[in-house]
């Protein structure tokens, strides 16, 4: 079969090719750094879901002690901090790769309605922070007529 491109051109083209593809090589390697605040910190992935009576907060913090957990709330504001400690290294341990990340976080986070503070239920189960916080009730609405000036 006659190739349509000239010789040098393909060349050129399997040369670009190989780069494209070192390139996505080292591209699997890469962490995007939405997953991780300040260079060195790292933030635990949240989901946030909402029903009708609660809002519910699961924070991924696989490896940490509930005692190195802070979680507090002022009005609409949920914060959720604390730090991964580094474990210690074996004399002798050579690593060939580390992409765990370990320190310091803070998670602040806008909840979409009002909750009893004093109702909140925290548990940490197999490295998942969960928290339940009931929805105050929501405030009846007023309609406001407008008068003559």
């Amino acid at each position: 079969m006659v190739s349509l491109l000239p010789r040098r051109e393909g060349k050129e083209l399997d040369r670009l090719r190989r780069e494209m593809d070192r390139l996505f090589d080292r591209l699997a390697e890469w962490k995007p750094s939405f997953f991780r605040g300040e260079e060195g910190q790292w933030l635990p992935a949240i989901d946030l879901s909402e029903t009708p009576k609660e809002i519910i907060v699961k924070a991924e913090l696989p490896g940490m002690d509930p005692k190195d957990i802070d979680v507090s709330l002022s009005g609409n504001t949920l914060k959720i901090q604390g730090e991964r400690k580094q474990e210690t290294e074996e004399e002798g341990e050579n690593f060939h790769k580390i992409e765990r990340s370990y320190g310091a976080f803070l998670r602040t986070i806008q909840l979409p309605a009002e909750v009893d503070p004093d109702k909140v239920k925290a548990t940490y189960k197999k490295g998942v922070l969960t928290l339940k916080m009931p929805k105050t009730k929501a405030e009846t609405m007023k309609k406001i007529e407008i008068g003559p000036a």
